[in-house]
């Protein structure tokens, strides 16, 4: 399995430069993993153009895309935007796999309802790839609760209810990048000499601070508040 350069510490962003070298090295076939937003855990994601970089080596190196899209709309709130690296890869007639979850956009995580897509060339390789995913999905399980898909299904499928949806999940993911704003602020009021952009071009709700891990026990043992639960 090869692993790819994606954070880089002494920024706390991305490292496109290493990610390219090291996604250089696939071969027509490999699979390579990609978060479609809201990066689970730096929460650093690729810009557009850096996308764009990303489709043309995977078309030519013959490559398939898997993108894990757990968090739609949480990135930036916008349920097109957030897709906008799975719409770009699909409109280059790239091969993929999208993985899609609703356990975190629908707030259905006791149900682990989500969606595997999967993108062809042609119908007769649908067809085959239709016939090799019933094979993995039948010794799993026979017959799948059915609840959750049927919410998501209902929910996507009336206009009203869609609107509504769409209403919220922009109300949660402007108080996450609220949350990050005020952090920032007040970070920067503590220790105004130290730079904490990062928490504001990091996204989503995942961050990488750059503390060390003996930091972040200090941290959690010294400074947490606590809770009734830890009485």
């Amino acid at each position: 399995m090869l692993q790819y350069r994606y954070f880089k510490p002494e920024t706390k962003g991305l490292d496109f430069e290493g990610m390219m070298e090291d996604l250089g090295a696939v071969v027509k076939g490999d699979i390579i993993l990609l978060h479609a937003c809201a990066h689970n855990p730096t929460g650093v994601d690729l810009t557009m153009e850096q996308w764009a970089t990303v489709a043309a080596l995977v078309k030519e190196k013959g490559a398939i895309p898997f993108f894990d899209c757990a968090y739609q709309g949480y990135a930036s709130g916008d349920l097109e935007k957030d897709a906008g690296s799975v719409r770009l890869f699909e409109s280059e007639g790239i091969e993929m796999m999208i993985a899609q979850s609703y356990s975190k956009n629908f707030g259905l995580y006791g149900e682990r309802i989500g969606a595997l897509s999967v993108t062809t060339s042609s119908a007769e390789a649908a067809k085959a790839v239709h016939s090799q995913l019933k094979l993995i999905a039948r010794p799993m399980y026979s017959n799948p609760p059915s609840t959750g898909a049927r919410i998501v299904a209902h929910v996507l499928s009336t206009p009203e209810l869609y609107a509504e949806w769409v209403v919220e999940l922009k109300f949660m993911a402007d108080r996450i990048i609220e949350m990050r704003a005020q952090l920032r602020a007040g970070l920067e009021k503590l220790k105004p000499d130290l730079d904490w952009t990062y928490i504001t071009t990091q996204i989503g709700m995942f961050a990488y601070t750059g503390m060390s891990p003996e930091q972040v026990s200090r941290l959690k043992d010294e400074f947490h508040s606590k809770s009734p639960r830890d009485s």
